[in-house]
């Protein structure tokens, strides 16, 4: 049975998208099944030029029992279209936002979760755990075995990296597509930088701006998101995480369709 409440204003979930018409319908079903439909739903079209849009209109009249919003962003950038997918919603009364992307499939208690880190752990930031889907064709076994390992080595290696006397707590793998924040301290970090993803990681940025901030940040182990493969698949396992290490790969085609 789904869980709602009358208000539908404190918790936003935002979903950037460029031309994502393969991915989309799948990503929004996962959010309409979700056992806690106490959200609205803000899309952020980020000047698509393929039938996301439409998609994404054709889902909001199918589902009236939802608050979903439609919203443009020209400037071209998962940075740029997050951050606008963020400030929309506090300017709407958000007083927490959660994000996926539009290539991933929220586990149905996610928003449930989501709002019990915050409720019930009174976190200001929460980082969810990502595993691969498995509804992907050419996703394999060795994949599904492959993958956790090597978000395994980047959580690692982070915890090394990025550490010093200006951080409040330990580093944590914060991925856009699984994290959530309240607004206040949205916006007392400065946001998401606007940028595109071959420029800079918008939330690498955001989340290790928060560790300057707060101690009330933790990753949420049953905040999951299954997240697509397609980068693997295109690039190959190093090159991956080589990509996702300050942009160590370098690849002809960072957008991966």
């Amino acid at each position: 049975m789904s869980l709602t409440h009358p208000d539908q204003n404190d918790l936003f979930v935002v979903v950037p998208f460029y031309n994502e018409e393969q991915w989309l319908p799948a990503t929004l079903a996962s959010l309409a099944a979700q056992s806690d439909l106490a959200f609205t739903l803000v899309l952020v079209d980020n000047a698509s030029t393929d039938r996301s849009s439409a998609i994404a209109l054709d889902f909001a009249r199918a589902h009236p029992e939802l608050a979903v919003d439609r919203i443009y962003e020209p400037q071209k950038g998962t940075g740029a279209a997050s951050d606008t997918g963020f400030r929309y919603a506090i300017a709407r009364g958000a007083k927490r936002i959660a994000r996926t992307d539009a290539d991933c499939l929220p586990d149905r208690d996610w928003v449930r979760n989501v709002r019990r880190a915050f409720d019930e752990r009174r976190l200001e930031f929460v980082a969810g755990k990502i595993r691969p889907r498995r509804d992907e064709s050419f996703t394999t076994w060795c994949d599904r075995l492959v993958l956790p390992f090597l978000i395994w080595v980047a959580e690692h290696y982070g915890r090394v990296a990025w550490r010093g006397p200006e951080f409040k707590y330990p580093y944590i793998l914060a991925p856009g597509n699984n994290l959530a924040i309240t607004a206040e301290l949205y916006l007392a970090a400065g946001g998401f930088p606007r940028t595109s993803i071959a420029e800079r990681h918008e939330d690498g940025a955001l989340s290790e701006m928060v560790r300057t901030m707060t101690t009330r940040a933790a990753l949420c182990r049953d905040v999951i998101v299954y997240n697509s493969a397609r980068r693997v698949r295109a690039w190959g396992y190093l090159n991956t995480l080589r990509w996702y290490r300050n942009h160590g790969y370098q690849p002809a085609q960072v957008d991966i369709r």
